[in-house]
């Protein structure tokens, strides 16, 4: 008996949860360039999206994939653990709806932080095109998170998410300047 489908199966029943793996899952682009999924041994599914369980701890690992059904609910095929464990045109077409999720900005360096009336005023360079850019957020912790092991996600004032993907790719000056004002 394979020892992954008994442990799939007992998954499944103990927490309604289904672990998602390269074999038994095919993932593409079908009709409308929309997502599809199909699962051995159950349906194809039509119009897939992915969501982050943990969008800042682990972008890249427990990834819930869903579909809405005719009567306009949300339902969950199963979860993706490592999304490295499938292969690259699915990884793509993943993190292409991940991207469709979630609208989160790379910063690649920092020209300056300033600090007034509780609040933090960020000068930063885009990674995407490498334009500055000027946002806010306060100075608390809670606007602060853990991104990967080196990383930091910014939460602005309006919500939005700025990504600092590794803390140690600053230069030193950046790094110094970065860290005097967000040291937790």
């Amino acid at each position: 008996m394979n020892t992954d489908y008994t442990y799939q199966d007992e998954l499944l029943k103990k927490t309604g949860v289904r672990r998602l793996t390269p074999a038994e899952t095919k993932i593409f682009e079908g009709t409308f360039s929309l997502l599809h999924c199909a699962v051995t041994g159950d349906d194809l599914y039509r119009g897939v999206f992915a969501v982050r369980m943990f969008p800042i701890r682990y972008p890249d690992q427990f990834i819930s994939l869903r579909y809405t059904t005719a009567d306009d609910k949300e339902k969950e095929i199963g979860i993706i653990e490592n999304l490295s464990e499938f292969d690259l045109q699915s990884q793509a077409l993943i993190r292409e709806s991940l991207v469709k999720h979630y609208y989160e900005q790379i910063i690649c360096g920092i020209r300056g932080i300033e600090y007034k009336y509780g609040l933090l005023f960020f000068k930063v360079i885009m990674a995407a095109d490498k334009t500055e850019r000027d946002f806010m957020m306060q100075w608390s912790t809670n606007s602060a998170e853990e991104y990967g092991e080196h990383g930091k996600v910014l939460i602005d004032v309006h919500e939005n998410r700025y990504i600092l993907p590794d803390v140690n790719q600053l230069s030193t000056s950046e790094r110094r300047e970065f860290t005097s004002y967000i040291y937790w």
